[in-house]
């Protein structure tokens, strides 16, 4: 108080620390307190100058989540604790998607552009800002890791704050690392697992568990023979080191990369061991009462009370999409299916549990320009949250639903009601369709010996083919992703801190304070301690902050 009426009327160099400190002191204060105080409202007006982006390490990125949360909680207050997280992720499931779902299952059901999908009926809606450390568009990895540690990092590293470098293993990494909620959730007793229709070595799943400054170093035959003994790849972390050995429930894709031979499933982008280990048989050699299952049957028939461990290699690599009806002779679980069996497993521990359920081939046909393809998943999805919503009790257990990014697709034109969102838009001029993408392998489809622009309306292409792909405009063999805010969805308790617009980081630490874990296990007893009904605010600074100089005016 002395050096703010000192400051007055005067420039004076204030630490640029100080007034956060103030803030975090005030909070901490008691109701009885606070009611005899005069509290500053202050006013920053900062020079406009190029952001400096390479301090924002761990600390930084804990500090943006903390004073989010606590920022959320002087807004709302509440009691309830969350005994069960399910966090969903739909994989490039951006508001775009969402909305062209909706309205493809509406029309597929005769209800049209009114319909809903099931978690948007949850009470809580929040924007969250994707961006990495390092780009302004995220990938999976660096999303992923936002999403589950807290921690913001750049693209294409997993687990490892942003003083880590990409593609290159350092002994000193090991400092660099960050806890995910999943071993929050063990060290707080709560039995934890994932599922995914990707491999469970991939870059969304591997960010609940793993370290590693390369995505792709998914097995050991592509990790630089210099760094072998550096770093374990990202299988090896799941069944040998914490969290990944502790989960209790881990389903997907990944036969390669395990080890496991004899699988089928489509080979997309990732690696084959080469070091013939079996991690499969490993991992169970390793679990008392585990079961290994590879088909929809042996999942669907394990016996839930004699199964403490669970893990299911369903494909070689990804798992086939749900579009892909025919190939139900694989075998292969349905996402709905997995949830049901992860949820029965888990369910069993009387302290609660934490589960990340992924629906990782939206993001898988988005960069394909399969737009069907990627819908069809999406409702895959939604019925999974469904089936989430139907086993559990929405006043012990907290449901998030969101994506780690987008993509580039977009809703054009002014289609009449009722036009099939996988068709044609109306134009006076020229027919184009409903959903494109801005790039991707699309382009070739529409074009004439690559150059021209080709009208397929009246072409014998059909449209509703489950491959066919979406126009774009630019060539790229790979579709980007999108930058936008993407949606999060709850339901739950606590679930209204999900509301608002944040950071990505943000939701780890928010699930730490609706469940008492990790970070944020006391913060809940610190405000139920000091809880208010009215605080009198008397409004009389004015503050002019140079950031520049760490200066500041004051009237």
């Amino acid at each position: 108080v002395d050096i703010l009426n000192f400051a007055v009327g005067r420039h004076i160099s204030i630490p640029s620390g100080f007034f956060r400190e103030v803030v975090r002191q005030t909070r901490r204060l008691q109701c009885n307190q606070l009611m005899s105080m005069n509290i500053i409202m202050v006013l920053l007006v900062a020079s406009v100058q190029a952001a400096d982006y390479t301090n924002e390490d761990s600390a930084y990125w804990n500090k943006i989540g903390t004073k989010q949360l606590e920022e959320t909680l002087q807004r709302f207050h509440s009691n309830n604790y969350a005994k069960n997280i399910i966090i969903f992720i739909g994989d490039g499931m951006g508001i775009s998607t969402i909305t062209s779902a909706r309205i493809y299952k509406g029309q597929k059901r005769g209800v049209g552009e009114g319909e809903k999908l099931s978690f948007e009926t949850f009470p809580t809606v929040g924007l969250s800002k994707t961006y990495s450390v390092n780009t302004q568009v995220t990938d999976s990895a660096a999303s992923g890791t936002a999403l589950f540690t807290g921690v913001k990092t750049n693209n294409k590293m997993i687990g490892l704050n942003a003083k880590a470098e990409y593609n290159v293993c350092k002994t000193s990494d090991k400092d660099l690392k960050v806890d995910s909620i999943m071993k929050w959730a063990q060290l707080a007793g709560k039995d934890t697992g994932i599922v995914t229709k990707t491999r469970i070595t991939h870059a969304t799943p591997a960010a609940c568990y793993a370290h590693i400054n390369n995505r792709n170093w998914e097995c050991d035959s592509v990790i630089p023979p210099q760094y072998r003994d550096c770093v374990k790849d990202i299988a090896r972390q799941l069944v040998e080191d914490e969290p990944g050995n502790k989960f209790k429930v881990i389903l997907g894709g990944g036969g390669n990369q395990m080890g496991l031979k004899g699988l089928s499933g489509t080979i997309d982008d990732g690696c084959i061991r080469t070091d013939s280990k079996n991690l499969v048989q490993r991992w169970k050699n390793s679990k008392n009462n585990s079961v290994v299952v590879t088909t929809n049957k042996e999942l669907m028939d394990i016996n839930i009370n004699n199964t403490d461990y669970l893990m299911g290699i369903f494909s070689a690599d990804h798992m086939y999409f749900a579009g892909e009806k025919w190939l139900k002779s694989q075998d292969q679980p349905s996402l709905v299916n997995m949830t049901i069996q992860a949820v029965n497993i888990l369910n069993k521990n009387p302290n609660g549990f934490v589960l990340m359920i992924e629906g990782g081939l939206i993001d898988i046909g988005h960069h394909q320009n399969f737009a069907k393809l990627a819908l069809e998943d999406t409702l895959e999805f939604e019925e999974a949250v469904s089936a989430a919503i139907n086993l559990t009790d929405k006043e012990n257990t907290l449901i998030i639903v969101t994506a780690d990014h987008s993509h580039t697709l977009t809703i054009n034109g002014y289609p009449l009601r009722g036009n099939d969102i996988l068709g044609f838009a109306s134009s006076e001029n020229v027919t184009y369709e409903t959903l494109t993408y801005a790039n991707g392998p699309g382009y070739k489809s529409h074009t004439t010996n690559n150059a021209h622009w080709r009208n397929l309306t009246n072409s014998s292409v059909d449209i509703n083919d489950t491959y066919y792909r979406h126009f774009s405009p630019v060539y790229l063999s790979y579709e980007t992703h999108g930058g936008e805010d993407v949606a999060v969805y709850a339901q739950g308790p606590s679930s209204h801190i999900f509301s608002g617009v944040y950071e990505e980081n943000y939701i780890a630490h928010a699930i730490s304070y609706a469940a008492s874990i990790g970070l944020h296990a006391k913060l809940r007893e610190d405000y139920n301690a000091s809880e208010c009904d009215t605080i009198r605010l008397d409004l009389f600074v004015l503050l002019v902050l140079d950031l520049d100089n760490d200066v500041v005016f004051m009237t």
